[in-house]
């Protein structure tokens, strides 16, 4: 006589109550992974809210934080003090130069009416010494004439030169002295004579002595 065999109903009762369990347990352990989580692992697993949170915009002023602003602040006074130093540095350069143009205008100047001082006559160079004019449009309206010297010897030589001028009647309202030192032979240069006379009434030049040296 063959045993009896087990309900095939009961079997698949238990079938679905041990899936069921299977299926609770897995829902129960995913929920306590997601709760311990503190987002202090090493996993690197993103976790997620149902909602994102709206940024708090209440500590938003528009305004840099004080310290940023204070660097940028010193930034921008640190830039002007330079720039205010290299302009200063600049115009005093530029004054220096001046200074030293006209130190070696005055040199040149005292030289020359030095070198005059004793010659006789007009001197022994008026053959090496042409006078020309500028005209006045080119130097605002003052009276400029130009020296052409040309050393006309085998030998190296300086020039001393006197300019006159005059006015109308012939007097001599104002005198000028130019010098050019070591001209080599041929050699040519043309230093300028500026009358510091008003432009009117209207002075005439004259070179009065040219002397070799």
């Amino acid at each position: 006589m063959n045993p009896p065999s087990a309900r095939p109903g009961g079997s698949v009762r238990a079938r679905a109550v041990s899936a069921a369990a299977a299926v609770v347990l897995t829902a129960l352990g995913a929920t306590a992974l997601v709760s311990c989580d503190g987002g202090g692992d090493d996993t690197g697993a993103p976790t997620f809210s149902e909602r994102p949170t709206a940024p708090d915009t209440g500590g938003f002023s528009g305004e840099l934080p004080s310290g940023v602003a204070s660097s940028a602040q010193e930034a921008i006074e640190s830039v002007q003090a330079s720039a205010a130093s290299a302009a200063a540095s600049a115009s005093e350069r530029e004054a220096e130069r001046k200074a030293s143009i006209g130190t070696e205008i005055e040199r040149n100047r005292q030289d020359a009416e030095n070198a005059l001082k004793d010659v006789k006559g007009r001197g022994n160079a008026l053959g090496e010494v042409a006078m020309t004019g500028k005209p006045r449009a080119d130097t605002g309206g003052v009276l400029t004439v130009v020296l052409n010297v040309t050393n006309k010897t085998d030998e190296e030589a300086s020039y001393a030169m006197q300019v006159d001028f005059l006015d109308a009647s012939g007097k001599v309202v104002e005198t000028q002295f130019v010098g050019v030192e070591d001209l080599e032979p041929g050699e040519r240069e043309q230093p300028l004579v500026i009358s510091r006379q008003p432009p009117e009434p209207v002075l005439t030049p004259r070179l009065t002595k040219a002397q070799r040296y």
